[in-house]
């Protein structure tokens, strides 16, 4: 296994490691400071985010073999490098077009907007038509509207060209599961089929491979890590713990929606607190959903590539794992029921390890944040940095009874490795 370190030590390196990225970010997204362009509005932005975030919600609209954080990814780089092919304030992120000179990055984003996700949700055209017309109806008619609605179109078109055979269609094969000790099989009370089995396949966005920053192994079933983790989750999170807290809970339960949704949330609140305009707002949700998207694909390649039991079965059957520190309840049941991939590494972790490298790099760590959760309305849980709500997003799956203490550990560090490369690409010159 790769060497484990503390997840204090871990999110520090967040806060270190984005410092120069923070700097060039805020540097590049400063240079529009004059003219009409750097008074346009985030809210145009923030606005696509959301209507993606209620389709995704709406059952039924996502295939369920495509996973979610490409949709974002798309969205969001269409947007990005439809203004910067106009504006060329930065390097594009995936694809650029020859914009005429005067074209509304405003209009080029919404059109992008509209394209993309018109390709991606057909059943929902009418929906993105309403809302970009209404968006663009804010801009004065003329050349400029047009040209930049042409150059919305083109990048759309370029970014779908290149992600048309990027490996996400693919049908996975019925998946196997093993009956060793550790090996990873569908979980009770539902057993449900295994999710995403080949997703680790899929083409990255900035990534060079989804093995690019493969965590090392787990600890040996045998080892003394391994128990530790095991008896760790087996206290906190069963459905019946007496020794967690109340406010443990609390948090096992609040964080028990897509991590990628309430981290573009955060986002969301982020850009608004902070006044960004159109270019920096643009490209903070690019770089975000970049990063998640390409962490997914190296969370699935790590879980499939170890293909690890989750808690439950591990508790249940630890009668079989070789270790005497570790004892077999087979009545164990989660706080919450387990989802549908293997535990390590963990999904929760990643994710927010990457949103929160991201977001302190533009906004640095510390900050003001209120979360919200669909799974206990009306709750608000408030930090002061970043780096605190992953901690707390990763630490909930234990509470929950979904993970080992190095599924979280582990996670943080992929999650973090992942950003901090798509911010490194995020910088290089044209």
């Amino acid at each position: 296994m790769k060497k484990s370190i503390p997840v204090v030590a871990t999110l520090a390196a967040i806060v270190v490691g984005t410092a120069a990225t923070s700097t060039a970010l805020a540097s590049s997204a400063s240079t529009a400071t004059a003219g009409h362009n750097s008074k346009i509005s985030a809210a145009l932005v923030i606005a696509w985010n959301q209507e993606l975030l209620r389709i995704v919600q709406t059952p039924g609209a996502q295939p369920a073999t495509v996973h979610q954080t490409r949709s974002y990814a798309m969205l969001h780089a269409a947007i990005d490098d439809a203004i910067v092919s106009i504006t060329h304030d930065a390097s594009p992120l995936l694809v650029s077009v020859r914009a005429p000179r005067g074209a509304r990055p405003d209009a080029a984003a919404i059109e992008a907007g509209r394209a993309t996700l018109t390709a991606l949700y057909p059943g929902f055209k009418a929906e993105l038509a309403q809302l970009a017309d209404g968006q663009l109806a804010t801009i004065p008619n003329g050349a400029d509207k047009q040209h930049g609605i042409q150059v919305g179109d083109a990048i759309a078109a370029k970014l779908l060209q290149l992600r048309a055979n990027d490996g996400s269609a693919v049908v996975p094969p019925p998946f196997m599961p093993g009956t060793q000790p550790g090996n990873y099989r569908p979980t009770p009370p539902n057993f449900p089929t295994p999710v995403f089995t080949t997703w680790g396949k899929v083409t990255p966005f900035v990534l060079k491979n989804g093995s690019q920053f493969r965590p090392g192994a787990p600890p040996a079933l045998t080892s003394a890590a391994y128990a530790q983790a095991l008896n760790e989750v087996k206290s906190l999170g069963q459905n019946t713990s007496t020794t967690r807290t109340a406010e443990q809970t609390v948090i096992g339960k609040f964080w028990a929606p897509p991590i990628w949704n309430t981290w573009n949330v955060i986002a969301e609140n982020a850009a608004l607190a902070h006044h960004t305009n159109l270019e920096r707002t643009a490209r903070l949700f690019a770089i975000l959903n970049l990063s998640f998207a390409d962490s997914t694909i190296a969370m699935y390649d790590g879980k499939y590539h170890y293909q690890l039991w989750r808690p439950i079965t591990a508790i249940r059957l630890a009668d079989t794992d070789g270790n005497p520190a570790t004892i077999a309840d087979p009545n164990w049941t989660a706080l919450a029921n387990t989802a549908a991939d293997p535990s390590y590494p963990g999904a929760h972790s990643t994710i927010s390890a990457a949103g929160a490298t991201v977001l302190a790099a533009i906004f640095g760590n510390r900050d003001r944040i209120q979360v919200t959760s669909s799974a206990l309305p009306g709750t608000v849980r408030t930090f002061d940095s970043y780096g605190d709500v992953a901690t707390e997003a990763g630490l909930s799956r234990i509470f929950a009874g979904q993970h080992f203490r190095f599924d979280h550990v582990e996670g943080l560090e992929l999650g973090h490795d992942v950003a901090q490369f798509v911010l490194r690409h995020s910088d290089q010159e044209d």
